[in-house]
């Protein structure tokens, strides 16, 4: 088996950016342990090495045991770790590093603080996940309402497109196999869909728990990112699935999501779309990260002066250093 070459430690400018990184890698019944920058996996059959800069959300299934050294380098890189039931279709917990910049951080806090920002991204949510409406001066018990017929719909052209029979969203928290094979492959899909945006919120500085759409909860604004792409991308794959075969529906509804979201550049039009939710009149510009070690402390009027300097004690060329 080939590992990797033995290197430095990565600093943050040098991390892979979240839009380059694979979407997620599921982990069971093995022991995770760190090899320099790589995480190693092992088992009965060996040891396999994963970089550790290229993972976007690692996927803990049960019989997983991590060290606290993987950890470290997971945090360090920015990866998201999710702990999951078997197939990787129950979401547990989560750990999330911590973004060196606040920028999207702070734009996600004002616009979701304001009720009229708050409502007004939600209609941006909206038209994303269906252009072909105009969401303007809709209501939220409106915006709700239009959501639920569209993904109904959507659950009704996708049975007639595959020929299987579709009985409604079935769905027994803790039991994965209540459910038929197009509600396990479905199922199977957001789950896995959630933890891709999970990773992609946290290593981007935002909150997980300031939703527009959802709320109560703290991955409400993960919820409200996976959701974008559901009936585009998750409710067509799961019905393909289960209309290839109806058994292991789970397994192999995770491995074609992760080819689908490699082929169609998922992470990066989420990072994207994130930027232009949040800071729409700066989604064009430089990436937040490229500034993400400049700290600084606030004054007076909206304005912010340099950190690490005692500002209480100044000369005439300012701000007397520590």
């Amino acid at each position: 088996m080939t590992t990797i070459s033995q290197r430095t430690a990565l600093t943050p400018r040098q991390l892979t950016r979240t839009a380059e990184r694979l979407s997620f890698v599921y982990l069971e019944r093995c022991t995770i342990h760190r090899d320099a920058n790589a995480i190693t996996a092992q088992d009965a059959e060996g040891t396999t090495h994963i970089p550790s800069a290229t993972i976007g959300t690692l996927l803990l299934g049960p019989g997983t045991r991590i060290t606290h050294q993987a950890m470290s380098v997971l945090g360090e890189t920015g990866a998201a770790v999710c702990w999951v039931g078997e197939r990787g279709v129950r979401y547990y917990a989560a750990g999330r590093a911590l973004s060196r910049s606040s920028a999207l951080m702070e734009a996600q806090a004002r616009q979701w603080a304001n009720n009229r920002s708050r409502l007004a991204v939600a209609r941006a949510m909206y038209q994303l996940r269906f252009p072909d409406e105009d969401p303007a001066g809709l209501t939220r018990h409106e915006l709700l309402g239009r959501e639920g017929r569209r993904v109904k719909a959507c659950y009704r052209a996708q049975a007639a497109r595959t020929g299987l029979t579709w009985q409604g969203r079935q769905y027994v928290p803790g039991d994965f196999t209540a459910g038929d094979p197009v509600n396990q492959a479905i199922t199977a899909a957001a789950q896995c869909m959630y933890g891709i945006a999970h990773a992609v919120v946290a290593s981007l500085g935002c909150s997980p728990a300031l939703g527009f759409i959802h709320s109560g909860h703290e991955l409400s604004f993960v919820l409200d990112i996976a959701d974008l792409y559901k009936t585009e991308i998750g409710i067509p794959l799961a019905f393909d699935i289960a209309a290839q075969d109806p058994e292991d529906t789970g397994p192999r509804t995770r491995r074609a999501l992760r080819d689908r979201i490699n082929e169609t550049a998922l992470l990066e039009r989420c990072v994207d779309d994130i930027k232009r939710l949040l800071l729409p009149a700066q989604a064009d510009a430089a990436d937040p990260d490229e500034h993400r070690d400049v700290v600084t402390l606030q004054s007076d009027g909206g304005r912010e002066v340099p950190s690490g300097y005692n500002h209480g004690e100044t000369d005439d060329y300012g701000p007397v250093n520590w």
